[in-house]
């Protein structure tokens, strides 16, 4: 890799990390997950044409929305030691996201996925990441680079444990070790049903819920989180000091033991819908480090959300510090 320096990784490897990147080991926000390389097609994918390469992962999503925002932000992953990992790499440093606790295997491939569009308003994404790079995230890392980093706010998803027992091993160790130096652990539920099945995913997901303080779920996640017959009081009772519930183009709410907040979604036209969930998290994460009021955060998670759907792409709408008012101006305004 041109301008590198090798370096000793987290776990004792030997890893190579450019002398030009983002490689600063503290950071006010922690991301843990895993990214992959990214095709989109605007038509069936098995018809061929034109696709763009990318790169996508709930997590770097969060991170690469947490920068642009203004925070000093890392990731910790691992990806392959080919062009797909060096895509990854490269542009979470062109996004200001650190990179220093990124682990390169030489064994492992990165993994892949493609989106692509059956119908307008549809969108089909295939996975090829099963045994990947990612899957091989390891609790010492995790551990290591929380201590390392100490930030100030931890972020997870419900992602990460499903790919392998090692990864689900390594999130609750992270979320153990936050917990225990007075992190603030943050988890987004983000359940996907071809990685695992809903009791897995409950299993694993509810041994997390001691050491969380913020849970993003969906209405029909809650349930994973807690088998009571309303969720997400009974996570407030569990300790869980916020649960904010989206719900798409209906908006979201904050639970809190203060009460409810209801934000209702801006009123966008949407293009892809995809990584609107993540940018939301990004804007209320970026609020809660700022420690605004549940209010604000709401509109700044609202804020970023609508300008994600109105890109395509997992992350290249996420708004900048600067944008953050622009939607205020109306749809169809030219600024000159």
């Amino acid at each position: 890799m041109t301008g590198s320096d090798s370096q000793i990784g987290i776990d004792g490897s030997s890893t190579t990390e450019s002398s030009e990147g983002n490689t600063h080991m503290t950071a006010t926000a922690l991301t843990i997950g895993e990214a992959m390389a990214s095709i989109r097609t605007a038509a069936p994918l098995e018809l061929g044409g034109a696709a763009h390469l990318s790169i996508a992962g709930s997590e770097t999503n969060v991170a690469i929305g947490l920068s642009r925002l203004g925070h000093e932000v890392s990731w910790v992953g691992v990806v392959g030691a080919e062009q797909p990992g060096n895509l990854i790499r490269r542009t979470l440093r062109a996004e200001g996201v650190g990179t220093r606790f990124v682990r390169t295997s030489e064994a492992d491939f990165t993994g892949f996925i493609a989106f692509d569009q059956p119908a307008h308003d549809l969108t089909r994404v295939s996975y090829h990441r099963a045994g990947s790079a990612g899957s091989t995230l390891t609790a010492a890392e995790c551990v290591a680079a929380v201590n390392a980093a100490a930030p100030r706010l931890l972020h997870l998803t419900g992602i990460t444990p499903a790919l392998s027992s090692t990864a689900r091993e390594a999130t609750l160790a992270a979320a153990r070790a936050a917990h225990r130096a007075g992190v603030r652990v943050t988890l987004d539920v983000n359940y996907r049903a071809r990685l695992w099945s809903r009791p897995a995913a409950a299993a694993a997901l509810r041994e997390l819920v001691p050491y969380v303080h913020t849970v993003f779920a969906s209405e029909d996640e809650l349930d994973l989180l807690s088998s009571a017959s309303n969720p997400g009081e009974m996570l407030l009772a569990d300790g869980v000091a916020e649960v904010v519930v989206t719900a798409g183009a209906k908006g979201a709410h904050c639970l809190t033991p203060d009460g409810r907040l209801h934000q209702p979604a801006l009123d966008v036209t949407a293009v892809d819908s995809v990584g609107a969930g993540d940018a939301f998290v990004a804007g209320y994460l970026s609020g809660a480090l700022e420690r605004l009021p549940v209010a604000d955060r709401l509109r700044r998670a609202a804020t970023a959300g609508a300008f994600c759907v109105g890109t395509r792409g997992d992350w290249e709408g996420l708004p900048y510090r600067s944008d953050l008012a622009l939607l205020s101006h109306g749809g169809g305004a030219a600024l000159r």
